[in-house]
């Protein structure tokens, strides 16, 4: 779990001076960018990468049961970038420490699909920025398909040094804003099962996903073309 005091391999608090990169040093925070799915999340955070490195800081990547199956952070507007895979086990302040270790900078860290790693992991997030000064941007689902929160993203709730909900609005088929993400099987929206099983948007898919508004995603009702 959390711990204040950080461990014997983070770095001593000291007086706040400039780093390299022109930040000042404890600046780092916890932010969590979420949003239904197509609303941009993947986009924001290769975006987010982009930016950060384009000014000379250095980061990781990391997701958790990208769509692709596979190392990277894919979105469904074409665009790919390598990252590594968050797997139960790995501890991200050992993975930090570790590229130190080698003489390489960690300014940040970039955690798409960040619903699906687990508890510990936002503990971690947490104690990277407080005791290493690395940032951390989430992007992830708030909720499944139940409409109940992911137990990561109500930690990040609660931890976060800021929540901001993705502006690019998604709509629900009848007009009205989407705001959750329904499951669908055998052409009905399904109420039970395990909370994380790999999906597609699209209508030919085995299970599929489609952003509902909350008074469709209660009825059911997945409109003339679902």
């Amino acid at each position: 779990m959390y711990s204040p005091s950080g461990g014997p391999d983070a770095p001593q608090n000291h007086p706040a001076r400039p780093a390299r990169d022109g930040r000042p040093l404890h600046a780092a925070a916890l932010k969590f960018f979420w949003g239904p799915m197509d609303c941009g999340k993947s986009t924001m955070a290769l975006q987010m990468n982009y930016n950060h490195a384009r000014q000379g800081r250095r980061g990781l990547v990391t997701t958790r049961i990208d769509r692709s199956l596979g190392p990277q952070v894919t979105t469904r507007i074409g665009l790919a970038h390598e990252a590594i895979e968050v797997t139960e086990d790995l501890d991200l302040r050992a993975l930090v420490r570790g590229r130190r270790a080698e003489g390489l900078k960690v300014d940040y860290l970039i955690c798409d699909e960040a619903c699906f790693y687990t508890v510990e992991h936002v503990e971690q997030m947490a104690e990277l920025v407080d005791d290493y000064d690395v940032d951390v941007f989430a992007f992830g689902l708030a909720s499944d398909f139940r409409s109940c929160l992911f137990p990561a993203a109500q930690r990040l709730f609660e931890l976060a040094d800021e929540v901001a909900r993705i502006q690019v609005e998604v709509l629900c088929w009848c007009g009205r804003e989407g705001l959750l993400n329904a499951r669908v099987v055998d052409g009905a929206v399904a109420r039970e099962g395990q909370q994380v099983v790999i999906g597609d948007t699209v209508v030919s898919a085995e299970v599929r996903y489609q952003v509902l508004c909350r008074r469709h995603h209660r009825t059911g009702d997945l409109g003339p073309r679902g």
